[in-house]
């Protein structure tokens, strides 16, 4: 897939997701054959007032690369200015993507993420203004709407084609479903049929056939994964060797026990003990989900502390497994 003068190896992305897509889980998306992975979301206001801890989530490592940076805000100059001074010079972005779909509440009070969708012309002035200093592509992500009543996707996406986004990506949800229901795959079909630009199509891809199943119906240039990737870094080979016509290879539970402790060590290496054996904890449930004994595995890892105590859990863990079960999970 070719984005402005950037050519990926494919056209299956790892989406943002706060809490989620940070450096570490990122690098093992890519090993896994994810074309493009995207930060978490920054905000621009915050790095207009250097926030420390908003710059601690645009670190990026080398094996992952290429990266796209997406920032959300709501005032096109500071978002012009950030864009100038943290991403024109960054050799680790390859792509300035702009939030307008984050559902979260406390995002759209403060008019930013899926509330923009109410403003088609701020947002519009958001990307001409970041497009006019950007060295970069610049990308947009928005939903299919706000309301089922205000459901504006088509005319939203022609009005960034308009703004000069290089691409766009929908996900096929309103803001008001946040991530309840099921995603609209054929507003996504629609938008791609009324502009010229390439159009990614986003929502409920959570397996190799959901994402042939989503480049069937609408023909879309690219497939972002999302929640389908937590806990699974293997959908993005899985994905590729579906639409490939190849099989598809899936992990015996005990690799997903290796990954699991892959991550843990690449959280511990970046973010130190503390916090990887608190964030590790959310991943660790992801990964052996559906396993067995899965729940009380979840509730040890919940109790500790320490992340020696974490990793002998997770190697018990996996032996277990190995010794009682061939089949696959």
């Amino acid at each position: 897939m070719k984005i402005a003068n950037l050519e990926f190896e494919n056209n299956v992305f790892l989406a943002p997701m706060a809490g989620v897509t940070d450096i570490s889980f990122r690098g093992l998306c890519k090993e896994m054959g994810c074309g493009l992975v995207y930060t978490e979301m920054v905000s621009a206001k915050a790095l207009y007032y250097e926030s420390q801890n908003t710059k601690e989530l645009m670190r990026v490592a080398d094996e992952e690369k290429p990266v796209a940076i997406q920032m959300f805000g709501n005032d096109p100059k500071i978002m012009a200015y950030v864009t100038e001074k943290y991403f024109n010079e960054n050799d680790n972005f390859c792509i300035v993507d702009i939030n307008m779909g984050c559902p979260a509440p406390k995002i759209v009070k403060n008019g930013e993420g899926s509330a923009l969708m109410k403003s088609p012309w701020l947002a519009y002035d958001i990307v001409s203004a970041v497009k006019k200093v950007s060295n970069k592509p610049v990308t947009v992500k928005f939903r299919k709407g706000f309301t089922a009543d205000t459901v504006n996707a088509v005319e939203f996406a022609k009005i960034m084609e308009d703004a000069g986004a290089d691409v766009i990506a929908v996900h096929g949800r309103t803001r008001e479903q946040m991530y309840e229901g099921k995603a609209d795959w054929d507003i996504i079909g629609e938008v791609k049929n009324k502009v010229k630009i390439p159009v990614i199509g986003n929502g409920d891809v959570f397996t190799p056939e959901d994402a042939l199943s989503l480049k069937q119906l609408t023909n879309c240039d690219g497939i972002m994964v999302a929640r389908g990737s937590m806990g699974n870094p293997w959908i993005f080979k899985q994905i590729l060797q579906k639409i490939s016509g190849e099989e598809v290879i899936y992990p015996e539970a005990w690799e997903k026990i290796d990954m699991a402790i892959r991550h843990y060590e690449l959280s511990l290496k970046y973010d130190g003990e503390h916090k990887a054996v608190r964030e590790m904890r959310k991943h660790a449930a992801w990964y052996i989900k559906g396993l067995k004994n899965c729940t009380d595995i979840k509730e040890e890892i919940n109790k500790q502390n320490d992340s020696e105590e974490v990793r002998k859990i997770l190697l018990d863990y996996k032996n277990y497994l190995k010794n009682n079960f061939e089949s696959k999970n």
